[in-house]
């Protein structure tokens, strides 16, 4: 019996899943955890990771340490993603992270995280084609599936965090602000040539920002927490987004942490988060948005089971 320790370390949160492995390649999820260290906070544009969310980090990485020698036969995964990666000073903080807390960080490249998002979602949901979007704190992440297989893959450098902090949309959202981040993030994505070959397939979220929508969602139909509908598989009309995302646009911070399914320290940056989606929605006539609970984790998850059934 093995227990597979996967951390990911983003640009807003680290999460980590504890799933334990039997001898026949079956697993069961044994704990999950999540901690907001927003470490890409005012990273500017020197691309620094800063003193303050680093010790925040480190804190929450002790932490979990802490809960996963508990059990046995452990085996860590520790990836970082889009904060790690852009950083400067991305060798200093690995080396922070090793002496301190004893884990061995592997930074991956955005081509990597896109494949394990592919890997966590096509093996959870029933996709045969479609696009799956990861948007985070400071990258987000397309992938174009036909007929199951991973045809292209790419990360684009625009997420939550960033576009909220460089384009001052935490609280009141002003009409030039937005347009710039909108403008700036539109940019980015036209880069992405293949995109132009699809329309009106399925779009498929995952990502903090993009899973808050399925959660403001379900919140809506009801407040019995036992009744919750599963967001995993939720399927949502473009329409209800575009809706969702002009009345946020419409509130200041305090207003929307008082949106039920909406995190309070999610506040000041969905506006951000929520902009990569709503690009895609309208430059590709997406026929319905599914939302998946499943991702870059669950990809290390499948990716270690697949290489230990060869073995």
């Amino acid at each position: 019996m093995t227990n597979l320790v996967v951390i990911d370390l983003g640009s807003n949160s680290v999460r980590m899943q504890i799933s334990q492995i039997d001898e026949y390649g079956g697993y069961s999820v044994q704990g999950y955890y999540r901690e907001y260290v927003r470490l890409s906070e005012n990273m500017g544009k020197e691309k620094t990771l800063k003193d303050e969310p680093m010790k925040r980090t480190i804190a929450a990485l002790k932490e979990f340490k802490a809960k996963y020698t508990q059990y046995d036969h452990v085996i860590v995964k520790a990836v970082a993603t889009a904060a790690v990666r852009q950083a400067k000073n991305q060798a200093d903080f690995l080396k922070m992270v090793k002496e301190q807390v004893g884990i061995d960080l592997s930074v991956i490249s955005g081509s990597t995280e896109a494949y394990l998002d592919y890997v966590g979602v096509i093996n959870t949901l029933p996709v045969r084609n479609g696009i799956i979007m990861d948007c985070g704190g400071a990258s987000t992440e397309l992938i174009w599936v036909q007929n199951g297989e991973c045809k292209e893959r790419v990360s684009v450098p625009i997420g939550a965090v960033l576009l909220s902090q460089n384009y001052k949309l935490s609280d009141k959202i002003s009409a030039s602000n937005l347009y710039n981040a909108m403008n700036a993030a539109g940019q980015k994505i036209s880069t992405v040539r293949w995109l132009g070959e699809v329309h009106n397939l399925p779009l498929i979220a995952l990502g903090g920002s993009n899973r808050t929508i399925a959660k403001i969602h379900r919140r809506e139909l009801t407040d019995e927490v036992d009744e919750l509908p599963d967001i995993h598989g939720m399927h949502l009309p473009p329409k209800y987004i575009f809706d969702l995302v002009s009345k946020l646009i419409s509130m200041d911070k305090d207003e929307r942490m008082k949106v039920p399914g909406l995190a309070k320290n999610r506040a000041d940056v969905i506006i951000g988060g929520l902009i990569p989606i709503s690009l895609v929605l309208q430059n590709l006539q997406i026929s319905e948005v599914i939302f998946s609970n499943c991702g870059l984790r669950d990809g290390v998850l499948y990716d270690y089971l697949r290489e230990n059934r060869k073995a």
